[in-house]
């Protein structure tokens, strides 16, 4: 509401110019005409702005003039050796250098901001392999156990309203939650003072768009940077739209230990299954270990053979029985 009504007052303001110069030269009605016209091509250039990547533009800006200037170097030493009209040769250069200068820069200028240009003035590198940290990464806690590893590289982006959700949630009214924020808090505290990790606080925002994780997508975007999250719902979002998420639940996952029909492995029965005589155990990682005919061990810590590994949507469920079970059935197979 506030936007619309801050355009409608300078579409106003452009045509009130218009109308008040117009009639100074006796053309009023031609002078609100083109005040209002002049309002609207500004608004839709504030609006080409804000969709449009700056970096890319003023890459392809770049591209566009070093290539013309090029071709214009290229002429000098091809003028002695080439009719005196060489309109069409000049022509032919220009567009292919110019064109071929813009069309680089516009690819290589995603991450070109007006910071980018200042550090490679001052010969500092450009900043490469950007990832973006999102709330529930930060309150999840591993991103920086994983930091500590030396897996992470690049620079790992903090937008400020991701910074003021979790000053929100860490000022919560219910304790589970001021707790959460808390922690989140802490952990950037914890990454802030690594040697080695460089994390950039950034103050872009996006006023027309409200969501919080629409605004990540949207930096991502811009930034041409990955987006760090534990948020199933955002990663969906987000690979809809080209960028790319490094999700911390499918690296845990990905890191747990596999095990074959047929390996042992020694568990801890921490209580009964849902189905008859079931117990269960727990691996290390968290990993579900059900136990045939296990319901007699609670409480202890006995050895066991795979028999089948289910992979679902929550996890991966592993199926056992007691390493004696299996010993006495082949005994009975036998005879």
């Amino acid at each position: 509401m506030f936007l619309l009504l801050l355009r409608s007052l300078i579409i106003l303001s452009f045509l009130a110019g218009g109308y008040l110069l117009g009639k100074s030269y006796g053309y009023s009605a031609a002078g609100a005409l083109s005040g209002l016209a002049l309002g609207v091509i500004t608004l839709f250039i504030d609006r080409f702005f804000q969709r449009v990547n700056l970096g890319r533009f003023i890459g392809a800006f770049l591209g566009l003039f070093f290539g013309l200037i090029f071709a214009r170097l290229l002429l000098l030493p091809l003028k002695p050796l080439l009719p005196a009209n060489l309109n069409t040769l000049s022509f032919a250069l220009n567009a292919l250098f110019g064109y071929g200068g813009m069309m680089i820069g516009f690819t290589r200028g995603k991450n070109l901001t007006a910071s980018g240009i200042l550090r490679m003035l001052k010969g500092q590198p450009m900043e490469t392999n950007l990832k973006i940290l999102d709330t529930s990464v930060i309150i999840d806690g591993r991103i920086a156990d994983i930091c500590e590893t030396g897996f992470i590289e690049g620079t790992l982006i903090l937008p400020q309203f991701i910074l003021q959700e979790l000053q929100h949630i860490a000022d919560s009214s219910d304790s589970l939650r001021r707790a959460r924020g808390r922690r989140g808090l802490d952990v950037l505290h914890r990454m802030q003072k690594m040697s080695g990790l460089h994390v950039k606080i950034v103050e872009e925002d996006f006023p027309n768009i409200k969501e919080v994780d629409a605004k990540l997508v949207a930096l991502a975007k811009m930034l041409d940077a990955k987006i760090l999250t534990n948020d199933f719902n955002l990663n969906k979002v987000a690979a809809l739209q080209g960028v790319t998420v490094l999700n911390i639940n499918e690296l845990a996952n990905a890191l747990k230990p596999v095990v074959l029909p047929g390996e042992s492995m020694r568990v801890f029965v921490l209580k009964e299954g849902k189905e008859h005589n079931q117990g269960v155990a727990y691996m290390d990682d968290g990993t579900m270990v059900v136990v045939e005919n296990g319901r007699r061990f609670i409480g202890k810590t006995i050895d066991v053979s795979v028999t089948s590994v289910l992979q679902t949507t929550a996890g991966r469920m592993i199926f056992s029985r007691p390493k004696g079970d299996n010993d006495r059935s082949e005994v009975r197979a036998g005879r």
